[in-house]
């Protein structure tokens, strides 16, 4: 499928509705942590302490994302993210008010704690979504149609996902200037508590399915828990990537290209996201992310030979060929390791490994881009891209991933929308 079929396909599975409510829902993921990051550091005058804040936050949500899952796919999507996003988005309303109220720096933590253990992963739950009703839209129809429609599926929310990694911290950036840094915090509650809502009352929700006995549906079987690696290689990947950048973009007193310098990596990741949809079927899912994780590895080097902002540039198009690719690849996987009734938790945990190696990644390539300049954090990127290579190379194998593990989708598939 070209990018446009795959596109025209999943307008046709969920609507656009749906994905504009699942996308904006999103953004307070990646808004809520840099917004609250430069908000406190700007009200308190320490980046320590707003590192701090915003770590509570990316912990909670590391912490608390499984957690969420797994009521969502016992009690149902919709009650659940109802819930958490009404409650979340007055947290994170409560955080902004804490901070000009000069509240010490443990109820701050606190605060920001409780908001990322509460923040519903819409992107997890979409792609859960997504499957069962595309199940359910290829019963009675040609052999390989499910395939197709799963791949296109994984392919434009992959792209959601990294456009809103892209776009949030863009609107942090322009509103913390045009209006206020306290803006994007407030702006993330809005967007939570309207469109987190929107997402979880659509008919499409899924319901509940209860437990099976004799632990038919545990996660913890190795073809899902390896898949872990390379996603917490992927996070250290963008934690390092990012920094890199900014540091790069310092050092050459151009501060502000680092945004367009990471935005010309989202958009070649994000189209060729969406070619994964056109990959032939007889390419197998492993083979696919071995592919994607060699063009990491690969182009990752180019970034500690980058003189200069051009060359720079380049890198990341190039690198964004093989991260799209690979994150998608990473989510089929596990959709096909997965028990369909605790999919959702399943995704979660693939995104809280990703978030918690970003977080990693950020530190430690902040104190090396300190100690040598921006070539440190890029060893960093390149160090994450090829230990992604290696886990895909040696852990990953491809008969684990032949079918969906869960095969009774049909079984809490919503109705056709």
């Amino acid at each position: 499928m070209s990018p446009l079929a795959t596109l025209r396909r999943m307008h046709a599975i969920a609507g656009a509705p749906l994905l504009i409510a699942s996308f904006l829902a999103r953004l307070p993921v990646s808004m809520a942590l840099i917004g609250t990051l430069t908000l406190v550091t700007v009200e308190t005058g320490s980046v320590a302490m707003g590192g701090l804040v915003s770590g509570a936050f990316a912990l909670g949500e590391t912490i608390g994302g499984p957690v969420i899952a797994r009521f969502a796919d016992r009690r149902g999507q919709r009650p659940v993210v109802l819930l958490c996003s009404l409650l979340d988005a007055a947290l994170i309303g409560a955080l902004v008010v804490a901070v000009f109220a000069d509240i010490p720096a443990p109820g701050l933590i606190a605060l920001a704690a409780l908001g990322g253990l509460l923040m519903p992963q819409i992107g997890p739950l979409a792609r859960s979504r997504w499957i069962a009703i595309a199940t359910r839209r290829a019963a009675g129809e040609a052999p390989g149609e499910r395939e197709r429609s799963v791949s296109a599926a994984m392919s434009v929310d992959g792209v959601l996902d990294e456009s809103g990694f892209v776009i949030g911290p863009a609107l942090v950036g322009v509103l913390a200037v045009a209006v206020n840094p306290a803006a994007s915090v407030v702006g993330a509650a809005v967007l939570m508590g309207v469109f987190g809502a929107l997402f979880a009352v659509h008919p499409t929700a899924l319901p509940g399915a209860p437990s099976a006995p004799g632990g038919a549906h545990r996660l913890t079987r190795l073809p899902l828990l390896v898949l872990t690696l390379p996603m917490f290689c992927q996070g250290l990947f963008f934690g390092g990537t990012s920094t890199g950048v900014t540091a790069f973009s310092q050092e050459i007193g151009h501060a502000d290209l680092s945004g367009l310098m990471y935005a010309v990596m989202g958009v070649s990741s994000a189209v060729a996201g969406l070619l994964m949809a056109s990959v032939p079927p007889r390419v197998t899912l492993t083979t696919r992310l071995r592919l994607a994780a060699l063009t990491l590895s690969a182009c990752s080097l180019l970034l500690l030979a980058a003189p200069g902002p051009g060359t720079l540039v380049a890198a990341m198009l190039l690198l964004g060929c093989g991260i799209g690719p690979h994150v998608v690849t990473l989510f089929s996987l596990c959709e096909r390791a997965a028990p369909a009734p605790r999919l959702a938790q399943a995704m979660t945990i693939m995104l809280s490994s990703l978030i918690l190696g970003q977080s990693l990644g950020s530190a430690v390539a902040g104190r090396l881009a300190e100690d040598v300049g921006h070539q440190g954090a890029f060893a960093l990127t390149a160090g994450a891209a090829t230990a992604a290579l290696l886990a895909a190379v040696a852990a990953v194998r491809t008969r684990w991933y032949t079918s969906p593990a869960g095969r009774d989708h049909e079984a809490h598939a919503p109705a056709r929308p």
